[in-house]
């Protein structure tokens, strides 16, 4: 009998959630057992400092990745929007699961909607591309600097210390939360983060027997739409701290990408679309239409809102 796959998880009430899941739909698909191992990241043990100033969303990764390539575990569950994206040696993303629903998600007091927050409402949020779009929309808010897990941060709701926060939709859904959502923004409203709702599943590259295993998960368009998003990312070369955001909708007729890059005040916002028809090798096109609208984007000025010079 097959040992138990060991799978690398962080221990927040999320991750677990993500990693379950993925967990027993891998036990479905092949029949192997697979057991979660908490690993501690420098982002869960410093819950104060700001995400930039750690290095980004990419502190949560390390420690997983280093546990992989030392063989303590077999396989690593990621938010896919928190990947650097250069690939990592040795490794390889062998699976992306079906992707949840990429849109962000406002939780107000009174169930209120953006619209209708009064002037100099305080929303929690300290993501730069959050930040840029909501002013951009809404320029009488105050935006917050937050973080923490889910209950802490719709506890500052709760107890009337802000009057909202932005939080992923995919990510409330996959905890259960989906109910405390007052609105689910409109992408023309705020474009999501390039690859949120998408998970990665991540092995050693040296294991071909798991690599195939893994790709029992795969889902084609959700791999397309996160390629897309993710070639247009590393092409504007942007990282987390840049507000910078992308969201691909791939069906069979029809590959379209949107991306917007704003001034972190809101008062510049460049938003570009390209749309293509989907071909026989899909990751080729989701790559190049991602470099396509980044070229468009910095012909636009984008190096400029970014913060750089062209």
């Amino acid at each position: 009998m097959s040992r138990a796959l060991r799978l690398g998880t962080r221990a927040s009430k999320l991750a677990l959630a993500q990693s379950g899941d993925v967990a027993e739909a891998l036990t479905e698909a092949t029949g192997r057992a697979v057991e979660l191992v908490h690993i501690s990241t420098e982002g869960d043990r410093d819950r104060t400092t700001p995400l930039t100033q750690i290095g980004g969303t990419g502190v949560f990764v390390s420690a997983l990745r280093d546990a992989l390539l030392a063989g303590q575990i077999d396989i690593a569950v990621h938010s896919y929007k928190d990947l650097p994206t250069a690939p990592a040696n040795g490794l390889t993303i062998a699976a992306v699961p079906v992707r949840e629903d990429s849109r962000d998600a406002l939780i107000a007091r009174d169930g209120l909607t953006l619209d209708k927050l009064p002037p100099g409402a305080r929303i929690g949020t300290g993501a730069p591309r959050r930040i840029a779009q909501i002013l951009a929309a809404r320029p009488d808010v105050q935006c917050v600097p937050i973080r923490g897990n889910v209950d802490t941060r719709l506890g500052k709701v709760t107890s009337g210390e802000l009057d909202a926060v932005v939080l992923a939709v995919a990510g409330l859904a996959r905890l259960g939360r989906a109910d405390e959502i007052t609105e689910a923004l409109d992408p023309d409203v705020l474009v999501p983060a390039p690859a949120q709702g998408a998970l990665a599943v991540e092995c050693r590259s040296d294991d071909p027997d798991l690599v195939e295993l893994l790709g029992s998960l795969e889902d084609a368009g959700a791999r397309a739409e996160v390629i897309a998003e993710r070639s247009l990312l590393a092409a504007l070369e942007a990282g987390c701290s840049a507000p910078v955001a992308a969201w691909a909708t791939y069906s069979a007729t029809e590959f379209i990408l949107r991306a917007r890059v704003a001034s972190l005040d809101g008062t510049k916002v460049l938003t570009e679309a390209r749309t293509i028809a989907p071909h026989d090798d899909l990751h080729t096109d989701a790559e190049a239409v991602g470099r396509q609208l980044a070229a468009d984007l910095l012909a636009a000025g984008a190096d400029t809102l970014m913060g750089r010079t062209a």
